[in-house]
């Protein structure tokens, strides 16, 4: 099968090609896993951070990507829940151990044997992959494939960091960084929480402007202030200076919610400025979001299929796989970038 594989940790504002063509075999499924034939994979910022070493692979090589839609193309002899053909996708999580608390708790996103799909197990950016039926996830027909992949990430954890701030309707809420997750929280807050006024903070004019049309009360940059105080923040940047300004526009009581497996360093020493009376007294709150659970996928692939939840792609080749890589790098960002597997 065709796939494009990662074979060290790099450096992307040197190495512009990290991945490299390879042709390995399929994979072969066991009793209780499916096989399946990829039709299309998004491209998620945690594969930078892959790359880079802030989550590294637990071996190399590794085939990266993990919003993989595709059909079941062979089962295991103990396999009931798909047959062949059936449209399925694959999320973050490829694993968990099953036996631990977090995981009996429906917590498996916190479990100690948390694997990772195209981290710790070959991911989408191939033709074929495996995985237990366990963690595969029917796909709604409302959606196409490449429409479908942004969904299991950048939907599923955009889910996840919503129900986490605790928002109610009536209330403000700012999107920090305007990329794939993002751009999916504010169509959900729009149709969900009609009387809620959303505020965006993006680097970029195109960014801000692509949060406009798509319903937002107000854009600015990372650094402006708010119009109003906020009642909770989701920040889905990579950097630590959002953290500062998102502190700042919080009202009394109000929660910063960190989308991100992994904070690049460029900026670290911004926690510096950290101070305790303007950032964090009054009781304001910080909590991260930790992957995400098989019950996140599940329940967003019904509510995105409902309202319905249509993400903006931009689809690449699997040979483009390093462009849409470095575009991401670069934040040549408008809505989801999907590799298409022909």
């Amino acid at each position: 099968m065709k796939a494009m594989v990662l074979d060290n940790l790099c450096d992307l504002n040197k190495e512009k090609t990290p991945l490299r063509p390879a042709d390995l075999p399929v994979p072969e499924p066991g009793n209780k896993e499916i096989l399946i034939k990829i039709s299309a994979c998004g491209v998620c910022h945690t594969e930078l951070d892959e790359i880079e070493g802030r989550t590294p692979p637990a071996r190399f090589p590794i085939i990266p990507g993990h919003q993989i839609v595709g059909r079941v193309e062979q089962t295991g002899r103990n396999v009931t829940k798909f047959n062949p053909g059936d449209r399925v996708g694959i999320a973050w999580i490829y694993s968990s151990c099953g036996r631990c608390r977090f995981c009996l708790q429906g917590n498996e996103n916190l479990c100690n044997d948390f694997r990772a799909t195209g981290r710790d197990a070959d991911g989408g950016y191939a033709e074929y992959i495996k995985v237990t039926e366990e963690f595969a996830y029917r796909i709604p027909d409302l959606f196409s494939d490449s429409e479908a992949a942004p969904l299991l990430c950048a939907g599923a954890i955009g889910y996840r960091s919503l129900r986490l701030t605790g928002l109610e309707d009536g209330e403000s809420l700012g999107l920090t960084g305007f990329g794939a997750s993002a751009h999916i929280v504010l169509k959900v807050v729009k149709h969900r929480y009609p009387d809620v006024k959303v505020y965006v903070f993006a680097r970029g004019m195109e960014e801000r402007g692509f949060a406009l049309e798509l319903g937002a009360d107000w854009a600015g940059s990372t650094e402006d202030e708010s119009p109003e105080k906020l009642d909770c923040i989701i920040d889905t940047t990579p950097a630590w200076l959002p953290i500062i300004k998102g502190l700042e526009n919080l009202k009394s009581g109000g929660r910063l919610v960190i989308n991100a497996i992994r904070k690049e360093s460029a900026d670290r020493d911004q926690l510096i400025g950290i101070d305790y009376p303007r950032h964090l007294w009054m009781e304001k709150e910080i909590k991260s979001v930790a992957n995400i659970t098989r019950k996140d996928v599940i329940e967003f692939l019904d509510i995105a299929s409902k309202i319905p939840i249509i993400p903006e792609v931009q689809e690449f080749g699997l040979a483009d796989a390093n462009l849409a890589l470095m575009e991401l790098k670069q934040r040549k960002i408008r809505g989801a970038k999907v590799i298409i597997i022909d």
